[in-house]
C-alpha cells in the first residue's frame, strides 16, 4: 500500500515510534532525519521529503560538509530548521571527539585518525592539531595551531609545542586534513613536518608521527618514512 501521507502511515511505521520501540540504530538515515524535521512541504510528507534532501546532498557525508547557509538553500528548509540540523550535526561531531578523561592510548597512526576522522573527515578548511602524549603515549590533550591552508607562516614552532610543554609531554603527533578527502601529502605537508621535528628535538620533545585525514582515509608520514 502507498501512504501518500504520513498522518495514514501506521503507527509501527512512523520513525519516532520505531525509535521508541527499537532503539535509534534501527533507523535508516532518512528516518532519523525526517524526526529532525519534524513535519514535511507542501506535496511531500516528511520521510519523502527526508529522502529527498538526503539524495541532493549525498547522503550524510554530503550533509555534514553544509553549512547552515547552504541548507537555507534547500527547498523546503527554512533558517529554523536549517539550524536545527546543523546543530545536530554538530552534536554528533562533538560526540565523536576525543573525551579528556578517557585518556586513549596511541599505539598507531589508526589509533589516532580513529580518535578524530568522524569530527575532521567533514571540514572544509585545514585545520592543523597538535596531540600532546605522555610517556605511556596516553593522550593528554589535542590543541589546535592554525586553520586555512598549511604553510611555514601558519604553523610555527612556537604555537605547536606551547601545550606540549604546559602538558609536560613526553612526546607529539602532527595533525590535519585534507578537505578534498585526499590525504596524499604535499610537498608542504613534507617541508613542515621535517622543520617541527627538528625544533622538537632541541626541545626534548619528540615528533612521532604527522598524520593527515581524508575522507575516511588517513595517511601516516611516519609509516612513509618521512619522520
Amino acid at each position: 500500500m502507498d501512504y501518500r501521507r504520513f498522518k495514514d502511515l501506521p503507527e509501527d511505521l512512523l520513525p519516532r515510534e520505531r525509535l521508541y520501540q527499537l532503539g535509534p540504530e534501527a533507523l535508516s538515515n532518512r528516518e532519523i532525519l525526517a524526526i529532525l524535521l519534524r513535519t514535511g512541504i507542501k506535496g511531500e510528507n516528511v520521510l519523502d521529503f527526508a529522502e529527498r534532501i538526503l539524495v541532493n546532498v549525498g547522503g550524510l557525508s554530503g550533509l555534514g560538509k553544509l553549512t547552515v547557509h547552504e541548507l537555507t538553500q534547500i527547498h523546503g528548509l527554512g533558517k529554523a530548521k536549517s539550524a536545527e540540523v546543523k546543530a545536530a550535526l554538530e552534536l554528533g561531531r562533538r560526540s565523536a571527539s576525543v573525551d579528556p578523561m578517557s585518556r586513549p592510548v596511541i599505539n598507531s597512526p589508526q589509533d589516532v585518525a580513529h580518535i578524530v576522522m568522524e569530527e575532521m573527515r567533514y571540514l572544509d578548511r585545514e585545520h592543523f592539531r597538535v596531540v600532546s602524549l605522555s610517556t605511556k603515549n596516553h593522550v593528554l590533550g589535542i590543541s589546535p595551531v592554525s586553520i586555512g591552508s598549511l604553510n611555514s607562516s601558519l604553523v610555527h614552532p612556537r604555537e605547536c609545542f606551547k601545550e606540549a610543554i604546559r602538558r609536560n609531554s613526553n612526546a607529539i603527533i602532527l595533525l590535519h586534513n585534507h578537505p578534498s578527502g585526499d590525504p596524499t601529502p604535499s610537498q608542504e605537508d613534507v617541508e613542515v613536518t621535517l622543520r617541527l621535528a627538528d625544533g622538537g628535538k632541541l626541545l626534548g620533545i619528540e615528533v612521532l608521527d604527522h598524520v593527515i585525514i581524508g575522507d575516511n582515509r588517513f595517511v601516516s608520514l611516519k609509516e612513509r618514512g618521512i619522520i
